[in-house]
């Protein structure tokens, strides 16, 4: 096995440990706040990285009723997250947070974790690929319409961003693997592992940026941690009741690629965004917790197979 092979699986296998490392890090070290200025380019690389694993040939056998399920239920999350924010009375900053993280891609590593649970992995990428494109139009929606004037921002700057950071590179990337399917898939194993380190330095980043509101955070720190973990269960869920009609893989898809948001860029879209900082925490939160509860039920789903 090669040192680079060796350095990904040491990665991926403890992806849990650096993240939460990385919180801890940031926590300690505010002046690490300074990677967020960078948050779009090490966004975009992230993408990239992974979507060089997606071509436009693995989305011919998708089931069209089962991609549709997906889609609706994955647009659903955005109402979920903001309900939730809702519940818990919390404020405009906390709510933008939720709004975004509803209305994000799933998680980028979503096919690979459906991989390993024995699911539809081409149906897990198609759903990755269109609502990676469909956030153009979905984050700047939902926060103008669910959020209003309660927070300023720039729906011009959240399109350019999105558009830089996720579109661009995902068009990309699957343009190139398309193209050059064996130079391209030659690094597969490479591609998460390289987008994984990403991920932990864009949260070690956001919590640093946040190490203030993180130490004041009290109680509202604490429901932002309870809207976590009540936001991605339910997504789990509705994702599984939702593909019910379908088959067990095809079920199996939905559920991670609904209850998996991208916390990363969440975190680093609300940075980009010109968001208030405190926007940051529900991605931060539940970044933690989903990387621990979709292991766990990856591994439950491939005992079930």
């Amino acid at each position: 096995m090669s040192v680079a092979s060796r350095a990904a699986r040491l990665v991926d296998e403890y992806l849990v440990g650096w993240v939460v490392l990385a919180v801890v890090v940031g926590f300690a070290v505010p002046e690490l706040g300074a990677v967020t200025a960078l948050s779009t380019p090490i966004l975009a690389a992230m993408v990239g990285a992974v979507s060089l694993t997606l071509s436009v040939g693995a989305f011919r056998a998708v089931d069209r009723r089962a991609l549709a399920v997906a889609l609706v239920v994955q647009t659903g999350m955005v109402l979920a997250a903001f309900a939730v924010a809702r519940l818990l009375g919390l404020g405009p900053a906390l709510t933008v947070g939720f709004v975004v993280l509803g209305a994000v891609t799933p998680e980028l590593v979503t096919p690979v974790m459906t991989e390993l649970a024995d699911g539809d992995t081409a149906l897990a990428s198609a759903v990755l690929v269109l609502v990676g494109l469909g956030s153009v139009a979905l984050v700047p929606g939902a926060v103008t319409l669910l959020v209003g004037d309660a927070v300023a921002f720039d729906t011009l700057r959240i399109v350019r961003g999105l558009a830089l950071a996720v579109v661009l590179p995902m068009l990309v990337a699957v343009g190139l693997r398309t193209r050059y399917p064996a130079r391209v898939g030659r690094y597969d194993h490479l591609y998460p592992s390289v987008a994984a380190v990403l991920v932990v330095v864009i949260i070690g980043g956001v919590t640093a940026e946040n190490a203030d509101l993180l130490r004041a955070g009290g109680s509202r720190l604490a429901l932002v941690a309870v809207g976590a973990l009540a936001l991605n269960p339910a997504g789990y869920g509705a994702g599984w009741l939702a593909s019910s009609p379908f088959d067990r893989s095809a079920r199996v898809a939905t559920t991670l690629s609904v209850g998996m948001r991208d916390f990363a860029v969440a975190a680093a879209l609300v940075v980009s965004a010109g968001f208030p900082p405190a926007a940051a925490l529900p991605a931060v939160a539940f970044g933690v917790i989903e990387l621990v509860t979709s292991a766990g039920l990856a591994r439950w789903f491939r005992r079930g197979s």
